[in-house]
């Protein structure tokens, strides 16, 4: 392990932390609290919360992106002909990407997605269950290891180089 694992592996964590973190926030505190005020300020509460949170957004996508990629590629020597690995790994990803679809829709700009931002409170309970179940797979992953298969196929290649 090198020092470029551990920073992905931090930066990795960090912006899970941050961005699951503020959708958990913004459903279950900030829009329930928001009810409370009145239309103009609401409005005016949203605007402001949308044009801050989009950067962190962006800027999270990125790095999921760059970092994701990093770490699994760094990890798929050790993972060869483990099919239960792989198949978890792509469902994390699959859910990953409609995630990083359903947040850019929310604080975006386009017409054709203006229904998913009008229905922002099942949006964001969605990611929140999608980035539980991410976070799950992820944990699995991490504990359980390199499968017996991979174990396998890893000590073959070595033998037979």
């Amino acid at each position: 392990m090198n020092w470029i694992d551990v920073v992905s592996r931090i930066t990795h964590l960090s912006t899970a932390i941050v961005l699951v973190g503020g959708t958990v926030f913004t459903a279950l505190i900030l829009m329930p609290s928001a009810k409370a005020l009145s239309d103009e300020s609401h409005d005016l509460l949203a605007s402001e919360i949308k044009s801050r949170w989009k950067r962190f957004v962006h800027v999270g996508i990125l790095l999921f992106l760059v970092s994701g990629f990093y770490n699994y590629f760094q990890a798929m020597p050790l993972h060869k002909g483990d099919g239960l690995y792989h198949g978890l790994i792509g469902t994390k990803m699959l859910l990953a990407f409609a995630l990083f679809f359903i947040a850019a829709a929310l604080v975006g700009r386009s017409a054709k997605l203006q229904s998913m931002r009008e229905n922002r409170a099942f949006w964001l309970k969605t990611m929140i269950v999608m980035a539980a179940v991410i976070v799950g797979i992820s944990g699995y992953l991490k504990i359980r290891g390199i499968g017996v298969k991979a174990i396998d196929v890893v000590a073959v290649e070595v033998v037979s180089s």
